[in-house]
Protein backbone atom coordinates (compact mmCIF):
# COMPACT_ATOMS: atom_id res chain seq x y z
CA UNK A 1 0.00 0.00 0.00
CA UNK A 2 1.18 3.53 -0.84
CA UNK A 3 0.43 6.68 1.13
CA UNK A 4 -1.60 7.88 -1.84
CA UNK A 5 -3.93 4.92 -1.26
CA UNK A 6 -4.54 6.33 2.22
CA UNK A 7 -5.43 9.77 0.85
CA UNK A 8 -2.03 11.51 0.82
CA UNK A 9 -2.62 13.53 -2.35
CA UNK A 10 -0.91 16.49 -4.02
CA UNK A 11 -2.46 18.93 -1.51
CA UNK A 12 -0.51 17.28 1.31
CA UNK A 13 2.59 16.59 -0.79
CA UNK A 14 2.90 20.33 -1.45
CA UNK A 15 3.09 20.94 2.32
CA UNK A 16 5.32 18.01 3.27
CA UNK A 17 8.67 19.77 2.90
CA UNK A 18 7.96 22.38 5.58
CA UNK A 19 6.73 19.83 8.13
CA UNK A 20 9.02 16.84 7.65
CA UNK A 21 12.20 16.58 9.70
CA UNK A 22 15.29 15.18 8.02
CA UNK A 23 14.78 11.66 9.36
CA UNK A 24 10.99 11.88 9.71
CA UNK A 25 8.20 9.97 8.03
CA UNK A 26 4.55 10.59 7.23
CA UNK A 27 1.65 8.54 8.59
CA UNK A 28 -2.09 8.91 9.12
CA UNK A 29 -3.84 8.78 12.49
CA UNK A 30 -6.22 5.81 12.42
CA UNK A 31 -7.44 5.80 16.04
CA UNK A 32 -7.38 7.98 19.15
CA UNK A 33 -8.29 6.58 22.55
CA UNK A 34 -7.74 8.55 25.80
CA UNK A 35 -4.51 10.15 24.64
CA UNK A 36 -3.03 7.10 22.94
CA UNK A 37 -2.76 6.90 19.16
CA UNK A 38 -2.61 4.39 16.34
CA UNK A 39 -1.07 5.53 13.08
CA UNK A 40 -1.24 3.82 9.70
CA UNK A 41 1.56 3.79 7.14
CA UNK A 42 2.33 1.77 4.02
CA UNK A 43 2.87 -1.40 6.05
CA UNK A 44 0.11 -1.30 8.65
CA UNK A 45 -0.78 0.19 12.02
CA UNK A 46 1.70 1.23 14.72
CA UNK A 47 1.07 2.60 18.25
CA UNK A 48 2.29 6.16 18.74
CA UNK A 49 2.66 8.86 21.38
CA UNK A 50 3.18 12.61 21.27
CA UNK A 51 6.68 14.06 21.46
CA UNK A 52 7.27 16.07 24.62
CA UNK A 53 8.10 19.28 22.75
CA UNK A 54 5.01 18.94 20.58
CA UNK A 55 2.79 18.41 23.65
CA UNK A 56 4.24 21.55 25.24
CA UNK A 57 3.49 23.67 22.16
CA UNK A 58 -0.17 22.64 21.95
CA UNK A 59 -2.47 25.50 22.98
CA UNK A 60 -5.78 23.62 23.06
CA UNK A 61 -7.69 20.46 22.09
CA UNK A 62 -8.05 21.62 18.50
CA UNK A 63 -4.26 21.31 18.04
CA UNK A 64 -4.10 17.66 19.11
CA UNK A 65 -3.98 14.96 16.41
CA UNK A 66 -7.37 13.48 15.58
CA UNK A 67 -8.50 10.56 13.46
CA UNK A 68 -7.78 11.25 9.78
CA UNK A 69 -4.93 13.68 10.46
CA UNK A 70 -1.65 13.34 8.61
CA UNK A 71 1.28 13.55 11.03
CA UNK A 72 5.07 13.59 10.97
CA UNK A 73 6.58 10.75 12.96
CA UNK A 74 9.79 9.01 13.88
CA UNK A 75 9.87 5.26 14.47
CA UNK A 76 11.78 3.26 17.07
CA UNK A 77 12.03 -0.35 18.33
CA UNK A 78 12.44 -1.66 14.79
CA UNK A 79 9.52 0.43 13.50
CA UNK A 80 7.07 -1.14 15.97
CA UNK A 81 6.30 2.17 17.73
CA UNK A 82 6.40 5.86 16.83
CA UNK A 83 6.59 9.39 18.19
CA UNK A 84 4.40 12.11 16.67
CA UNK A 85 6.23 15.40 16.11
CA UNK A 86 3.66 17.46 14.23
CA UNK A 87 0.31 17.63 12.44
CA UNK A 88 -0.21 18.63 8.81
CA UNK A 89 -2.71 21.39 8.02
CA UNK A 90 -6.23 19.97 7.67
CA UNK A 91 -7.82 20.10 4.24
CA UNK A 92 -11.27 19.48 5.73
CA UNK A 93 -12.52 18.71 9.22
CA UNK A 94 -15.48 17.86 11.43
CA UNK A 95 -15.61 19.56 14.80
CA UNK A 96 -18.06 20.61 17.49
CA UNK A 97 -18.14 22.46 20.77
CA UNK A 98 -16.80 20.36 23.63
CA UNK A 99 -19.54 18.77 25.71
CA UNK A 100 -20.62 20.61 28.86
CA UNK A 101 -20.04 24.20 29.93
CA UNK A 102 -16.47 24.56 28.65
CA UNK A 103 -16.27 26.56 25.42
CA UNK A 104 -13.67 25.01 23.16
CA UNK A 105 -13.42 22.98 19.99
CA UNK A 106 -13.41 19.19 19.89
CA UNK A 107 -12.12 17.65 16.69
CA UNK A 108 -14.19 14.71 15.44
CA UNK A 109 -12.17 13.79 12.35
CA UNK A 110 -9.99 15.43 9.72
CA UNK A 111 -9.36 15.24 5.99
CA UNK A 112 -12.77 13.78 5.22
CA UNK A 113 -14.11 13.74 1.66
CA UNK A 114 -17.73 13.04 2.58
CA UNK A 115 -19.74 12.51 5.76
CA UNK A 116 -22.69 10.13 5.94
CA UNK A 117 -25.17 11.78 8.31
CA UNK A 118 -27.05 8.75 9.62
CA UNK A 119 -30.55 8.98 11.08
CA UNK A 120 -32.84 6.09 11.88
CA UNK A 121 -36.30 6.20 10.30
CA UNK A 122 -37.78 5.34 13.68
CA UNK A 123 -37.40 7.34 16.91
CA UNK A 124 -34.06 8.97 16.00
CA UNK A 125 -35.41 10.89 12.99
CA UNK A 126 -34.93 14.55 13.92
CA UNK A 127 -34.82 17.37 11.30
CA UNK A 128 -33.40 19.87 13.81
CA UNK A 129 -30.52 17.53 14.63
CA UNK A 130 -29.99 16.96 10.92
CA UNK A 131 -29.61 20.74 10.50
CA UNK A 132 -26.79 20.69 13.06
CA UNK A 133 -24.94 17.92 11.27
CA UNK A 134 -25.33 19.70 7.93
CA UNK A 135 -23.87 22.89 9.43
CA UNK A 136 -21.01 20.90 10.99
CA UNK A 137 -20.15 19.41 7.58
CA UNK A 138 -20.41 22.77 5.78
CA UNK A 139 -18.26 24.47 8.44
CA UNK A 140 -15.41 22.04 7.75
CA UNK A 141 -15.76 21.87 3.96
CA UNK A 142 -17.01 18.28 4.00
CA UNK A 143 -19.57 16.97 1.51
CA UNK A 144 -22.69 15.75 3.36
CA UNK A 145 -24.65 12.64 2.36
CA UNK A 146 -27.82 11.99 4.35
CA UNK A 147 -28.56 8.35 5.13
CA UNK A 148 -31.85 7.09 6.55
CA UNK A 149 -31.49 3.65 8.12
CA UNK A 150 -33.92 1.02 9.45
CA UNK A 151 -36.40 1.57 6.65
CA UNK A 152 -37.89 -1.83 7.51
CA UNK A 153 -39.43 -0.28 10.65
CA UNK A 154 -41.77 2.07 8.76
CA UNK A 155 -44.15 1.92 5.79
CA UNK A 156 -43.23 3.00 2.29
CA UNK A 157 -45.47 6.07 2.57
CA UNK A 158 -43.79 7.07 5.85
CA UNK A 159 -40.37 6.69 4.22
CA UNK A 160 -41.39 8.88 1.27
CA UNK A 161 -42.56 11.57 3.69
CA UNK A 162 -39.27 11.50 5.59
CA UNK A 163 -37.29 11.66 2.34
CA UNK A 164 -39.37 14.67 1.28
CA UNK A 165 -38.66 16.37 4.64
CA UNK A 166 -34.93 15.84 4.21
CA UNK A 167 -34.93 17.17 0.65
CA UNK A 168 -36.57 20.40 1.74
CA UNK A 169 -33.66 20.94 4.18
CA UNK A 170 -30.70 20.12 1.95
CA UNK A 171 -29.54 19.66 -1.61
CA UNK A 172 -27.24 16.85 -0.45
CA UNK A 173 -27.59 13.34 -1.77
CA UNK A 174 -30.02 11.22 0.27
CA UNK A 175 -29.80 7.44 0.70
CA UNK A 176 -32.16 5.06 2.48
CA UNK A 177 -31.45 1.49 3.48
CA UNK A 178 -32.16 -1.39 5.82
CA UNK A 179 -29.47 -3.64 7.25
CA UNK A 180 -32.17 -6.25 7.89
CA UNK A 181 -33.56 -6.56 4.35
CA UNK A 182 -30.49 -5.27 2.52
CA UNK A 183 -32.59 -2.74 0.63
CA UNK A 184 -30.49 0.24 -0.49
CA UNK A 185 -27.19 -1.29 0.63
CA UNK A 186 -25.82 -1.69 -2.91
CA UNK A 187 -26.38 2.00 -3.62
CA UNK A 188 -24.54 2.87 -0.39
CA UNK A 189 -21.64 0.61 -1.33
CA UNK A 190 -21.37 2.16 -4.78
CA UNK A 191 -20.84 5.62 -3.29
CA UNK A 192 -17.53 4.51 -1.74
CA UNK A 193 -14.53 5.22 -3.98
CA UNK A 194 -10.94 3.95 -3.49
CA UNK A 195 -8.57 6.44 -1.88
CA UNK A 196 -11.40 8.61 -0.51
CA UNK A 197 -12.24 9.00 3.17
CA UNK A 198 -15.77 8.90 4.54
CA UNK A 199 -17.12 9.42 8.04
CA UNK A 200 -20.25 8.07 9.72
CA UNK A 201 -22.02 10.63 11.91
CA UNK A 202 -25.13 9.98 13.97
CA UNK A 203 -26.65 9.24 17.32
CA UNK A 204 -26.03 6.05 19.24
CA UNK A 205 -27.95 3.08 17.92
CA UNK A 206 -28.71 4.27 14.39
CA UNK A 207 -26.77 1.35 12.90
CA UNK A 208 -23.38 2.83 11.97
CA UNK A 209 -21.31 -0.13 13.19
CA UNK A 210 -23.75 -2.60 11.63
CA UNK A 211 -23.16 -0.89 8.27
CA UNK A 212 -19.39 -1.31 8.65
CA UNK A 213 -19.72 -4.98 9.54
CA UNK A 214 -21.88 -5.52 6.48
CA UNK A 215 -19.31 -3.75 4.28
CA UNK A 216 -16.51 -5.89 5.68
CA UNK A 217 -18.59 -9.05 5.37
CA UNK A 218 -18.19 -10.24 8.96
CA UNK A 219 -18.89 -9.17 12.54
CA UNK A 220 -15.55 -7.39 12.93
CA UNK A 221 -16.91 -4.78 15.36
CA UNK A 222 -19.22 -5.30 18.31
CA UNK A 223 -22.87 -4.36 18.14
CA UNK A 224 -25.57 -4.77 20.76
CA UNK A 225 -29.05 -6.24 20.36
CA UNK A 226 -31.81 -3.81 19.46
CA UNK A 227 -34.28 -2.75 22.13
CA UNK A 228 -37.92 -3.71 22.21
CA UNK A 229 -38.74 -0.63 20.14
CA UNK A 230 -36.41 -1.71 17.34
CA UNK A 231 -33.77 0.88 18.20
CA UNK A 232 -30.11 0.01 18.73
CA UNK A 233 -27.90 0.89 21.68
CA UNK A 234 -24.50 2.58 21.97
CA UNK A 235 -21.51 0.37 21.12
CA UNK A 236 -18.68 2.34 19.48
CA UNK A 237 -16.41 3.88 22.10
CA UNK A 238 -13.68 5.49 19.98
CA UNK A 239 -13.16 7.06 16.58
CA UNK A 240 -11.25 4.85 14.18
CA UNK A 241 -10.33 4.79 10.51
CA UNK A 242 -10.99 1.52 8.70
CA UNK A 243 -9.53 0.67 5.29
CA UNK A 244 -12.10 -1.32 3.32
CA UNK A 245 -11.19 -4.04 0.86
CA UNK A 246 -12.23 -1.90 -2.15
CA UNK A 247 -9.78 0.80 -1.05
CA UNK A 248 -12.17 3.36 0.48
CA UNK A 249 -11.64 4.49 4.07
CA UNK A 250 -14.43 4.82 6.59
CA UNK A 251 -14.28 6.50 9.99
CA UNK A 252 -16.72 5.24 12.61
CA UNK A 253 -17.58 7.60 15.46
CA UNK A 254 -19.36 7.19 18.79
CA UNK A 255 -22.85 8.64 18.98
CA UNK A 256 -22.90 12.30 20.02
CA UNK A 257 -25.53 13.59 22.42
CA UNK A 258 -24.40 17.22 22.14
CA UNK A 259 -23.74 19.02 18.86
CA UNK A 260 -22.80 22.52 19.94
CA UNK A 261 -21.44 24.86 17.26
CA UNK A 262 -18.59 27.34 17.71
CA UNK A 263 -17.88 30.04 15.14
CA UNK A 264 -19.68 28.18 12.35
CA UNK A 265 -21.36 31.24 10.85
CA UNK A 266 -20.28 30.38 7.33
CA UNK A 267 -21.35 26.80 7.89
CA UNK A 268 -24.78 27.92 9.08
CA UNK A 269 -25.26 29.90 5.88
CA UNK A 270 -24.05 26.99 3.76
CA UNK A 271 -26.41 24.64 5.61
CA UNK A 272 -29.38 26.91 4.92
CA UNK A 273 -28.93 27.83 1.27
CA UNK A 274 -32.68 28.37 0.88
CA UNK A 275 -32.67 31.13 3.51
CA UNK A 276 -29.51 32.69 2.09
CA UNK A 277 -31.20 32.83 -1.30
CA UNK A 278 -34.22 34.58 0.19
CA UNK A 279 -32.02 37.05 2.12
CA UNK A 280 -30.74 38.52 -1.16
CA UNK A 281 -34.09 40.29 -1.37
CA UNK A 282 -33.96 41.79 2.14
CA UNK A 283 -34.07 45.59 2.37
CA UNK A 284 -30.86 45.72 4.42
CA UNK A 285 -27.65 43.91 3.48
CA UNK A 286 -26.88 43.17 7.15
CA UNK A 287 -30.41 41.99 7.96
CA UNK A 288 -30.57 39.68 10.99
CA UNK A 289 -33.92 38.30 9.75
CA UNK A 290 -35.56 38.96 13.09
CA UNK A 291 -36.89 42.51 13.53
CA UNK A 292 -35.97 44.57 10.48
CA UNK A 293 -38.65 45.88 8.11
CA UNK A 294 -38.45 44.61 4.56
CA UNK A 295 -37.00 41.22 5.57
CA UNK A 296 -37.60 38.74 2.76
CA UNK A 297 -36.97 35.77 5.06
CA UNK A 298 -39.67 36.81 7.54
CA UNK A 299 -42.02 37.50 4.63
CA UNK A 300 -41.42 33.96 3.34
CA UNK A 301 -42.33 32.56 6.77
CA UNK A 302 -45.53 34.64 6.89
CA UNK A 303 -46.56 33.51 3.40
CA UNK A 304 -45.83 29.85 4.12
CA UNK A 305 -43.03 29.64 1.55
CA UNK A 306 -40.59 28.91 4.41
CA UNK A 307 -41.59 26.75 7.37
CA UNK A 308 -41.55 28.23 10.85
CA UNK A 309 -39.48 25.26 12.09
CA UNK A 310 -36.77 25.79 9.49
CA UNK A 311 -36.64 29.51 10.19
CA UNK A 312 -36.42 28.91 13.97
CA UNK A 313 -33.65 26.34 13.48
CA UNK A 314 -31.61 28.83 11.42
CA UNK A 315 -31.96 31.65 13.95
CA UNK A 316 -31.13 29.35 16.87
CA UNK A 317 -27.99 27.90 15.24
CA UNK A 318 -26.79 31.33 14.09
CA UNK A 319 -27.13 32.81 17.58
CA UNK A 320 -25.53 29.79 19.24
CA UNK A 321 -22.57 29.80 16.84
CA UNK A 322 -21.98 33.53 17.27
CA UNK A 323 -22.32 33.41 21.06
CA UNK A 324 -19.87 30.55 21.50
CA UNK A 325 -17.47 32.17 19.03
CA UNK A 326 -17.29 35.28 21.22
CA UNK A 327 -16.93 33.14 24.35
CA UNK A 328 -14.13 31.15 22.71
CA UNK A 329 -12.20 34.29 21.70
CA UNK A 330 -12.58 35.68 25.22
CA UNK A 331 -11.28 32.39 26.64
CA UNK A 332 -8.25 32.44 24.32
CA UNK A 333 -7.44 36.04 25.32
CA UNK A 334 -7.57 35.07 29.00
CA UNK A 335 -5.42 31.97 28.37
CA UNK A 336 -2.77 34.05 26.60
CA UNK A 337 -2.84 36.72 29.32
CA UNK A 338 -2.38 34.05 31.98
CA UNK A 339 0.47 32.52 30.00
CA UNK A 340 2.23 35.89 29.80
CA UNK A 341 1.73 36.33 33.55
CA UNK A 342 3.34 32.96 34.30
CA UNK A 343 6.33 33.72 32.06
CA UNK A 344 6.76 37.15 33.65
CA UNK A 345 6.59 35.64 37.16
CA UNK A 346 9.19 33.02 36.33
CA UNK A 347 11.50 35.69 34.93
CA UNK A 348 11.13 37.82 38.07
CA UNK A 349 11.91 34.81 40.29
CA UNK A 350 15.11 34.19 38.33
CA UNK A 351 16.13 37.83 38.62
Amino acid sequence: MKLSNLGFDQWFEARAAQFLQEDGSVARVSAVDRGSYLIRNESGEVPAELAGKFSYQIEGPIDLPCVGDWVTVQYYDNDTAAIIYGVFPRKTFLRRKTAGANVDFQMIAANIDAAFIVQSCHFDFNPRRLDRYLVMAADGGVEPIVMLTKTDLITRDELEQKLANVRTATEARVLSLSSITGSGFDEFQQTLSPGRTYCLLGSSGVGKTTLINRLIGREAYDTKPVSGTGEGTHTTSRRQLIVLSQGAMLIDTPGMRELGLVGAGGGVNAGFVDLVGLSANCRYADCSHEHEPGCAVQAAVESGELSEDRYSSFIKLKKESDYYAMSYLDKRRKDRAFGRFIKSSKKQMKD
